[in-house]
């Protein structure tokens, strides 16, 4: 009887599995076979059936047999809807296209992020991030990412980030999933990221996916533009100071793709006259300098079956500054001579697989490589006055970086309609240089030629994750995740278990709230004495000495569509960090080896561990559709840090004689409005307004003059001793900015074109580059003196569409 039992059970499993069935495919542009990422798939009958694509265009939606109105979208396109009778496992390859109604599509996109468990995630359009006015008239991903709530822009004018609190080290900027470690040209006004080459920019500040982690504080994902499969199409982009080229296209049709793209600035070229001129007025000079940076992007996308693809992706760029001095004066003769540059080298090779219909693959191999290098060197040639000729030569050249190898496997696997399942592992080989000193000194006494470093430091890191996306019922689902990683160096080991769990709850159509809970854990350090971002500043790995950094972050919010074309999404967060990094007071980030104060020194031996956390809320009102879009942006927070030592420690093994103190950009308001409005389809405005209160930062609060400084002869002095008090004790005025953008659009014989006008501070506010503390020479007062370095700064840009 019981195994009648059990061989009945087995047939109605057998029967109930049977009658579900799986609907699986890519999704793409119609117009250039691009794969889309987070595109939504669904049925317009019944929306609980529902998936979107992931990272590669793959889907999967597994139902129950029967008759449905297959529907997918995504947004800034049509849709595509067709009606079927699923009975078995089936593959469907969907292409998008931009000519049906896009308000269609932003109803399904409002509906999408009220129903995701996923918080603390937006997606930047390109076609927003290109319209925005920016400094100079470059476009900018990451000066678009801090116009959004919980993101802090740095300097004024700087691309730097700084998110819930978090320093710039905190966030993984990937580009197609490789880290970039210097995200930065120019010491930060620009970034490495060329607008016309990339396909989409996600940025996640909180609720991190298991699938993510080496760092504290965000995740902003880049990828690039997989080439068209369908035709050629490019752009080419002239502006004040740079000049930039995109192509892509079919190098066999529906097969094999390719995509490049180009940025140099000119800042060298335009320069030279000057500098030139400058030279013809110094009796005997002959001066030459420069500055410029230069960067590229090439992608192939090649299809080897319906269940495989590969794809080869490279980064290059570079930044450059040079000058060379040649003086002649009687019989005396000098040269001087200073190269500086700094760059990045990223590439990954992947393989996408279908394995079946539910379980999807990805491979990826990545090598990256950021290296910074200076070279100065001066010769000098004079005769005394016996006649007798004398020579004197001297040279030093530094050298430091980081060099990375990675393999990563990740895996989506759709269970069922109720489970979304992502699982994988990866591994990196780091080798850290932090720092090389060649020194070469030769004159009538001596000669030296040495090479003086710190030891290459070579790490090793590992990671195990799994997700699981869970819809309970019709109102409750949840994340649940974990990742696992260690990290070892020298003979030290680190791990740890990061658990991750995030979850939303629909009150009604409409209306969700959300939580979330992660721990993260950063093994890489990062050391900077500087608010810009210096090519100097370095990363350092985790050692016995300096552990690894880590956090733990709390989130709760709600999502409202408020109609089908606004929506609104409000956040709160705590956050607790442990294990920060800060070089002592008095020290630098750049070695000395062996000379100064520093002697003997290691880097370890420079800095200090402490904790921080902060806290606020986040505010985002945005309108995706219609003739005005744009979006207002508030923040509220607050952000300390302690560094106390163990509490038996005092001076230089402490940092504001251990108290707590604000971060550095500790803001506690930050408003930003955008608004792009279409006239038509030729004129187009946009404008940018920000507001931030100020941020803390360190001022004297008295001067002394030492006992043994006095001149007793005439009374005077040497010199001040500068009294700080407390790190960062002074708070700054607020600042804000208007910046306006108008762009004219025509279609002319080989194309579109559009004329860009930018104001950038357009009612020239002046806002604070740094501060000093000055003297008045006649009464000795003393003043706080503000230099700005950005007035209103008019653009204009030039672009071709082919």
């Amino acid at each position: 009887m019981k195994i009648k039992l059990l061989i009945v059970f087995v047939l109605l499993v057998s029967v109930l599995r049977a009658q579900n069935v799986t609907v699986s495919g890519y999704i793409a542009d119609s117009e250039s076979g691009e794969r889309l990422i987070g595109a939504n798939v669904f049925d317009a009958n019944n929306t609980k059936y529902g998936t979107a694509s992931n990272s590669y265009g793959f889907y999967s939606l597994t139902v129950p047999a029967g008759k449905y109105k297959l529907t997918a979208t995504y947004f800034g396109y049509g849709g595509w809807q067709e009606e079927l009778n699923i009975t078995k496992d089936t593959l469907i390859n969907i292409d998008i296209s931009t000519d049906v109604k896009i308000e269609e599509v932003i109803i399904q996109a409002q509906h999408n992020q009220v129903e995701s468990s996923q918080m603390g995630r937006i997606d930047v359009p390109m076609a927003t991030i290109k319209v925005l006015p920016v400094i100079f008239g470059e476009v900018d991903v990451l000066k678009a990412l801090q116009l959004l709530p919980g993101v802090q822009g740095g300097t004024e004018g700087t691309s730097g980030l700084y998110i819930r609190g978090g320093s710039s080290d905190q966030n993984l900027i990937l580009l197609d999933g490789v880290p970039v470690y210097n995200a930065n040209h120019l010491f930060g006004f620009f970034s490495v990221f060329n607008a016309d080459a990339i396909s989409n920019v996600t940025l996640y500040k909180g609720g991190f996916p298991a699938r993510y982690g080496g760092r504290l504080s965000s995740v902003i994902d880049i990828n690039l533009k997989e080439g068209n499969m369908k035709e050629f199409h490019g752009v080419v982009s002239v502006g004040i100071i740079a000049s930039k080229f995109m192509v892509e296209g079919p190098i066999k049709k529906d097969k094999t793709s390719f995509m490049v793209a180009g940025r140099r600035t000119y800042i060298d070229v335009l320069a030279a006259p000057f500098i030139k001129t400058y030279s013809l007025f110094e009796e005997g000079m002959n001066m030459g300098a420069g500055y410029y940076f230069y960067d590229y992007n090439a992608k192939i996308n090649h299809i080897l079956s319906d269940k495989d693809r590969i794809f080869f992706s490279l980064y290059g760029g570079k930044d450059k500054a040079y000058a060379n001095i040649k003086q002649e004066y009687e019989s005396n003769k000098s040269e001087s001579n200073m190269k500086l540059g700094w760059g990045n080298i990223i590439s990954a090779l992947r393989w996408n697989h279908m394995y079946n219909s539910k379980l999807f693959g990805n491979t990826t191999l990545t090598y990256s490589r950021f290296n910074f290098f200076t070279d100065i060197s001066m010769a000098d040639e004079w005769y005394d006055e016996d006649n007798t000729k004398h020579e004197s030569e001297y040279g030093v050249a530094y050298d430091q970086g980081i060099d990375d190898i990675s393999l990563k496997v990740d895996f989506d696997y759709a269970l069922n309609n109720n489970n979304k399942i992502k699982f994988g592992a990866e591994g990196t080989y780091h080798i850290f240089t932090p720092g090389i000193t060649n020194l070469f000194l030769k004159n009538d006494y001596f000669e030296i030629d040495s090479t003086m470093s710190y030891n290459r430091i070579y790490t090793r890191e590992f990671a195990l994750y799994f997700e699981d996306d869970i819809r309970i019922g019709n109102k409750l689902k949840v994340n649940l995740g974990t990742r696992f990683s260690a990290f070892h160096v020298r003979d030290t080991l680190f791990y740890s278990p990061e658990p991750r769990i995030s979850a939303r709850f629909i009150i009604m159509d409409g209306w969700s709230v959300k939580a979330s809970f992660v721990m993260m854990k950063q093994y890489l350090h990062f050391l900077t004495s500087n608010t810009l971002g210096m090519p100097t500043d370095m990363w350092y790995p985790a050692t016995d000495k300096i552990i690894p950094e880590k956090s733990y972050q709390y989130a709760v919010g709600t999502s409202i569509a408020v109609t089908d074309k606004v929506s609104l999404v409000i956040e709160g967060f705590y956050k607790e960090m442990t294990n920060l990094l800060e070089l002592k007071e008095g020290k630098s980030a750049f070695g000395d080896f062996g000379f100064g104060e520093d002697k003997g020194d290691t880097w370890e031996d420079k800095v200090l561990q402490g904790n921080g956390w902060s806290y606020g809320a986040e505010f985002l009102l945005k309108k995706d559709v219609g003739k005005l879009t744009g979006w207002i942006g508030y923040t509220y927070a607050k952000a300390d840090r302690l560094f106390a030592g163990d509490g038996n420690t005092t001076g230089a093994e402490q940092i504001s004689n251990g108290e707590v103190f604000p971060f550095a950009y500790d803001r506690r308001h930050n408003l930003s409005i955008v608004a792009n409005y279409n006239f038509n389809d030729n004129w187009g405005l946009s404008l940018t307004w920000v507001y931030g209160s100020g941020n803390p930062t360190t001022i004297s609060q008295l001067q002394y003059i030492p006992i043994n400084q006095v001149n007793p002869e005439y009374g005077s002095y040497y010199g001040r001793i500068n009294y700080y008090g407390s790190r960062n004790n002074y708070r700054l005025p607020s600042v804000h900015r208007l910046d306006a953008g108008l762009n004219w659009t025509k279609e002319v014989r080989i194309g579109t074109r559009t004329w860009s006008l930018g104001v950038y501070n357009a009612y020239n506010h002046i806002n604070p580059f740094f501060y000093q503390l000055e003297s008045n020479y006649e009464t000795g007062d003393k003043y706080l003196r503000v230099y700005s370095i950005f007035p209103i700064m008019p653009s204009l840009s030039y672009k071709i569409e082919f």
